[in-house]
């Protein structure tokens, strides 16, 4: 499969979601819909940009991050917006349910929750539990409640269904995650794929206050749960040039914007970029440029 297939673009949002799927658009933090109207047909490869929940009984496949996954019994099945995502039914019958929410809808009552740090949705957790007869009644019950809910008139409907909510996320962490995972043929452009647009997302530094969270090639590969040398591999197949000549490019990019286009001192870029000495970010800048970032910024 061709590469620039993955480049992907924004992230789906949840009105993309209802204009894709031919639905009317409710204004809510959270939805709670049945899954037959809407997993019965493939869903694009990508991001979105709210939390996902999904209790499905159907044959299908998920495709996630460099992962193929196969579903065929009863299962959980969670997504976050960091890692893209599609599904492929394969039984005509896909029976089930499904949340959407946000962060902001959790943080109601409690300012501190932070999804991406739960198990169920930090980067490298498993997307997949797989459930039993007992634990399938448990888990259909509280979807039929939340819709149920979703759809009355309470005027205190939400604290209700962001109980619902933590019950369900309690239950499934008394399950077992699958490891399960088959290796596409396409894995390298996946991942591949996925270090370019987490690359991308650490840009534009827009303060001197921002500091760039990932700097090496490891820091990468823990975030997309692969191996560094798995990621490097992939990386340099895929594309012709190696994870560490990716970021140095790019941080380079961003450093002449700086220096062009703010007032910032040199020592407030070098540190927003990751540097922990301005030294080390005009020796760098000097070694991809041959010239220091005050010769460029005096040039322009």
């Amino acid at each position: 499969m061709n590469f620039l297939i993955y480049l992907m673009g924004k992230p789906e949002t949840i009105t993309d979601f209802y204009q894709r799927n031919g639905a009317n658009e409710v204004s809510s933090q959270i939805h709670v819909f049945e899954t037959e109207a809407y997993c019965n047909k493939p869903t694009p490869y990508n991001r979105r940009d709210f939390y996902k929940v999904t209790f499905i009984s159907g044959i299908g496949r998920l495709m996630y991050a460099d992962k193929d996954i196969e579903i065929d019994r009863p299962a959980l099945l969670f997504s976050n917006p960091m890692i893209p995502y599609s599904w492929e039914p394969i039984s005509e019958i896909q029976k089930g349910y499904f949340t959407l929410f946000t962060e902001e809808f959790l943080k109601a009552n409690n300012r501190d929750v932070v999804l991406l740090e739960s198990p169920f949705f930090k980067i490298g957790a498993p997307p997949v539990y797989f459930i039993n007869d007992v634990q399938v009644d448990s888990i259909n019950q509280i979807f039929q409640t939340m819709l149920k809910e979703f759809h009355s008139d309470y005027i205190h409907k939400n604290d209700l269904l962001r109980n619902y909510l933590n019950l369900l996320l309690h239950q499934a962490m008394k399950m077992e995650p699958t490891a399960n995972y088959i290796k596409p043929q396409d894995a390298s452009n996946r991942i591949a794929s996925l270090f370019l647009e987490l690359l991308e997302r650490q840009f534009p530094v827009d303060s001197p206050m921002y500091f760039l969270k990932l700097k090496t090639a490891n820091q990468y590969a823990e975030h997309l749960s692969v191996h560094v040398n798995h990621l490097n591999h992939a990386v340099k197949d895929v594309t012709g040039k190696t994870t560490t000549e990716h970021i140095s490019e790019r941080v380079v990019a961003e450093a002449k914007a700086l220096l062009h286009h703010t007032n910032w001192t040199i020592s407030e870029i070098a540190y927003s970029l990751g540097f922990d000495y301005p030294t080390y970010f005009n020796n760098f800048f000097k070694k991809h440029t041959g010239l220091t970032p005050r010769s460029l910024r005096t040039a322009k």
